[in-house]
C-alpha cells in the first residue's frame, strides 16, 4: 500500500518556488530512511498548491522519526519561502478549473452566500492512501468532512 501525506500551501507556488520545493524534497526522499531501511518515496506538487509525499510501504514502513524528519524539512521550506504548509484552517475548493484557498471564516461566508454549494468540489487533505487520491481527495462538499463541520 502506498501512504500519502498532503500539505496544502497557503497560496500557489511560483514556478521557481515549485522547483525549490521539488528539488529539496527529491534530494531528501533519495536518502530518506526508517530504522536504517531506505524508504521508496517520491514527491509531486499538484495544482501548484499541494505537496504530495508518497511512500510505498511494501518496501519499508515509515517510522515516527522518519516522518518527523520530513515535517522538519517542510517547516524549513515554509521559512525559506514565506509560505504556510500546515495551516489546517485554510480550505481549498474548486471553482471551474480554478483551485482557491480561503480561511475558514471566508469559507463559511461562501457557504452562507451560496457560492459554495453541495456540489462544490472541496479537497480532503486527510486521505492517507495513494489510491484514495483519485476518489476521495477531490469530492463534492456534500460528501466531505467539510459538510459535517460547516453544517
Amino acid at each position: 500500500m502506498e501512504r500519502v501525506w498532503i500539505y496544502q500551501a497557503s497560496r500557489p507556488f511560483t514556478a521557481s518556488e515549485e522547483e525549490i520545493v521539488l528539488d529539496k524534497l527529491e534530494e531528501f526522499t533519495v536518502q530518506w530512511k526508517a530504522h536504517g531501511k531506505q524508504l521508496a518515496a517520491y514527491v509531486e506538487i499538484k495544482y501548484n498548491l499541494f505537496v504530495v509525499i508518497t511512500v510505498d510501504q511494501s518496501f519499508a514502513m515509515p517510522s515516527g522519526c522518519s516522518i518527523d524528519k520530513s515535517v522538519h524539512l517542510l517547516k524549513e521550506l515554509e521559512e525559506e519561502l514565506g509560505i504556510s504548509l500546515f495551516d489546517r484552517f485554510q480550505i481549498a475548493y474548486r471553482e471551474g478549473n480554478q483551485v482557491h484557498t480561503v480561511p475558514r471564516k471566508a469559507f463559511e461566508e461562501l457557504i452562507d452566500s451560496g457560492k459554495v454549494t453541495e456540489d462544490t468540489i472541496v479537497f480532503n487533505n486527510l486521505v492517507e492512501k495513494r489510491d484514495d487520491l483519485a476518489s476521495k481527495w477531490e469530492v463534492p462538499f456534500r460528501e466531505s468532512w467539510h459538510a459535517r463541520v460547516f453544517s
